[in-house]
């Protein structure tokens, strides 16, 4: 239930059935199951709801619980879900170790759904620092493990249009637009409604100047919906996106503006180094 009332957006209703689920782990005495709720909580709640701060805190919990443990499993679960902490509290490197040692041990547990996310945020790594053949390796991964699962076909077509943005930043012109329109619209995901449009913005940003209005098109529905959804790291990077936009159409106040709204919002996420870079952009700009 708690996973279900997230993935919708239900953020106080789900982290109460979580807490719920952990506090029986907990009456049981089970090291590995209170380690699992843990990095559970951090990442179906914090991590979606845009509390860098908490997800980063509670997973830090997991983690160490989940080395008491020694289950696999839990350390599996936790080292991917602490290293998507780190992505969204800004901690790059960090993330990018917790990742990669989650992924291998996801692979040897045979753990796919937890190896899915693994993959899902490697790949966002390895695109943020322009290594786009890894993070076409990592998407492209998250992709076929998803599809032999045969689970989550929002997810799936979630990687088909991050396969499609690591494309146009490689240079490559012939996208099938409208397939990844058709992917963006018919999602079922809540919280993932606005990423699906920043991602078709930023596609549409990158492949020649004729898409521009449509690309900001994209970037304002993203915006709404993040807005709507209270997804706030989703909104912080959607403002960053826009700025971008506007700094290319030679809008400079309006991309101020825009940089300006993610600023803030990273600052009330609590994700640092997001923060961090935010000040950067700003002060290159002035």
């Amino acid at each position: 239930i708690g996973h279900t009332l997230a993935n919708n957006c239900e953020f106080e209703e789900a982290l109460a059935h979580l807490e719920r689920a952990l506090q029986i782990n907990i009456a049981a005495k089970a090291l590995w199951g209170i380690a699992v709720m843990k990095n559970c909580i951090a990442d179906t709640v914090y991590n979606t709801w845009g509390k860098a701060d908490m997800a980063y805190q509670v997973s830090s919990e997991g983690l160490q619980l989940a080395e008491e443990s020694g289950d696999i499993l839990s350390k599996a679960d936790a080292y991917t879900n602490h290293g998507i902490a780190c992505w969204v509290k800004g901690f790059i490197d960090e993330a990018e170790a917790c990742l990669l040692k989650g992924h291998d041990l996801c692979n040897r547990a045979n753990i796919y759904a937890s190896m899915v996310h693994a993959s899902q945020f490697l790949g966002e790594i390895y695109f943020a620092r322009a290594e786009y053949q890894k993070a076409q390796e990592y998407y492209g991964k998250a992709l076929s493990d998803i599809e032999r699962l045969g689970i989550s076909p929002s997810a799936a077509s979630y990687y088909r249009v991050a396969l499609a943005r690591v494309k146009v930043m490689t240079g490559e012109k012939d996208i099938d637009l409208e397939s990844l329109y058709v992917y963006a619209n018919e999602n079922k995901l809540k919280y993932a409604e606005g990423a699906f449009s920043r991602y078709v913005a930023e596609i549409l940003l990158n492949i020649d100047d004729r898409h521009m209005p449509g690309a900001e098109a994209w970037v304002r529905k993203a915006i709404e919906a993040d807005t709507r959804n209270r997804t706030m790291m989703y909104l912080g990077w959607d403002y960053a996106l826009y700025a971008e936009l506007l700094k290319r159409k030679g809008d400079l106040p309006g991309a101020e503006e825009k940089l300006g709204k993610a600023l803030d919002i990273y600052r009330e996420c609590g994700a640092d180094g997001w923060l961090k870079k935010a000040q950067q952009d700003l002060a290159a700009l002035e």
